[in-house]
C-alpha cells in the first residue's frame, strides 16, 4: 500500500450515498422485508397522524360526548395516543436493530439472512432503548435548563423594572431568541449522535456510552448534518404534502374521493417507508467510515482503507 494515496473525501452525498445505494440493491428483498414487517406500521402512523387531524379531534369529541353519559373518564381517549407512542418506539427500534445488523453483515461480504438479522435483535434491542432512553434524558435536562434560563432572565428584567407581560413584545422576543437557541443545541446533539445507533449494534454498548463514542466519531460533521437534513426534509415535504392532498380530497364533491384518499395514503406511506430505511442504511454505512482501522501505522475510515489498499 502506497501510505501518500489519499482516500477520497468523506461526504454523504458522494460515498455514503453511493456506498448506501450499492448496499440496498444488493440486498433489496432483505431490506424490503425488513422494511415492511417493521417500518411500514411506522410510516402509515406517521402518515395518518399528519393527514387525519381534523378527524383525529372529531373522534375526540365523539368520546368525551359518549362518556359524557357513561364513564367519567375518557379512557378510549388515550388509547390511540398510547398505540402511537409505543408502538412507534418499539418498531423503530426493531427496524434500526435488524438494518444496521443485516448492513454491517453486507458491507463486509457475509451473507445477509431475515433470521439472523432478527435473531440480532435478542442482543441489540434492549441497548438500544435504554441509549435512547439516555438520550431523552440529556434533551430533557437542556429543554428544562432552557427554561430555567429563560425565567431568571424574565425576573432579573423585572427586577430592574421593567414589567413583563406574557403579551408583551419583550417577552415574545426572549421566548423566540430561546426557542432558537434550544432548537440549535437539540440540532447539535442529533448530529453528534446520528451514529450512537450503529455504535451499539457494532460494538455492544448502551446508555451513554454510544452517545460520546458517536460524538468522538463524527468528525466529518457536514456529512452527518447532510444525512439528518436530506432524509428528514425529504420526510417532511412528503408527509406535509399528503397533507395539503388530504385536506383537497376532502373538500372534493366528487364519487372517487376516498379512492384517491386510499391511493395518495398508500403512496405517501410506502414513500415514507423507503425513506426511513434508505436513512438507517445511511447512517450505517457512515459509521463505517467514521470507524478507524489502523494499517501501516496510519488509520483509515474501513472504506476509504479498502479504497487505499487496491
Amino acid at each position: 500500500m502506497s501510505s501518500s494515496s489519499s482516500p477520497p473525501p468523506l461526504n454523504f452525498f458522494g460515498l455514503v450515498l453511493s456506498e448506501s445505494k450499492r448496499i440496498y440493491l444488493a440486498h433489496s428483498r432483505h431490506f424490503l422485508a425488513l422494511a415492511l414487517l417493521f417500518l411500514l406500521p411506522v410510516s402509515f402512523i406517521i402518515t395518518i397522524y399528519a393527514t387525519l387531524g381534523h378527524l383525529r379531534t372529531h373522534s375526540q369529541f365523539l368520546i368525551r360526548h359518549t362518556h359524557a353519559h357513561t364513564h367519567p373518564f375518557p379512557t378510549q381517549a388515550l388509547l390511540v395516543p398510547l398505540i402511537y407512542f409505543i408502538s412507534i418506539p418499539f418498531l423503530s427500534l426493531c427496524a434500526l436493530g435488524s438494518i444496521t445488523f443485516s448492513v454491517f453483515q453486507g458491507f463486509h461480504g457475509r451473507p445477509v439472512k431475515l433470521i439472523p438479522a432478527l435473531n440480532s435483535l435478542l442482543h441489540s434491542f434492549l441497548p438500544l432503548f435504554v441509549t435512547v432512553l439516555a438520550s431523552q434524558i440529556i434533551q430533557l435536562v437542556v429543554c428544562f435548563a432552557f427554561g430555567i434560563l429563560v425565567f431568571l432572565v424574565i425576573k432579573g428584567t423585572e427586577l430592574l423594572g421593567y414589567k413583563i407581560e406574557c403579551s408583551s413584545p419583550y417577552f415574545i422576543a426572549i421566548s423566540i431568541v430561546a426557542l432558537v437557541c434550544l432548537a440549535l443545541v437539540l440540532v447539535y446533539l442529533e448530529v453528534n449522535w446520528v451514529l450512537a445507533g450503529a455504535v451499539v449494534v457494532a460494538e455492544s454498548s448502551w446508555g451513554f456510552q454510544p452517545l460520546k463514542r458517536s460524538s468522538s466519531l463524527v468528525k466529518k460533521k457536514g456529512a452527518a448534518r447532510s444525512l439528518l437534513l436530506f432524509y428528514g426534509l425529504l420526510t417532511g415535504m412528503l408527509v406535509w404534502v399528503s397533507s395539503l392532498a388530504t385536506e383537497a380530497i376532502r373538500g372534493a364533491t366528487n364519487g372517487w374521493k376516498n379512492g384517491a384518499f386510499v391511493a395518495q395514503t398508500v403512496v405517501t406511506t410506502f414513500l415514507v417507508m423507503l425513506l426511513i430505511l434508505q436513512s438507517f442504511v445511511a447512517k450505517s454505512v457512515l459509521y463505517i467510515y467514521c470507524e478507524p482501522i489502523v494499517v501501516d501505522g496510519e488509520a483509515f475510515a474501513s472504506r476509504e482503507c479498502q479504497l487505499a489498499i487496491r
